[in-house]
């Protein structure tokens, strides 16, 4: 069975299910799809700390950009 008929699946399951509880499963899928989004921005900013602290990362203007483009 291929995800597309799983999920087809899914969502037919819960066509059937009263508007209460469709709504309660609307709340639990956007508070979980809300956290992992969190969770990866979290992850993705001590990714960017770590290179930062081990001076893999520069800062400057987009001046200072464009003239480290033109030095390499």
């Amino acid at each position: 069975m291929n995800q597309t008929t799983q999920v087809n699946e899914i969502l037919n399951s819960i066509a059937k299910l009263s508007l209460d509880d469709q709504g309660y499963i609307v709340d639990i899928v956007n508070h979980r799809f809300h956290e992992m989004q969190r969770n990866r921005l979290i992850d993705r900013t001590e990714e960017a700390e770590l290179a930062l602290t081990q001076s893999k990362v520069t800062t400057g203007s987009v001046n200072d950009f464009f003239a480290a483009l033109e030095n390499d």
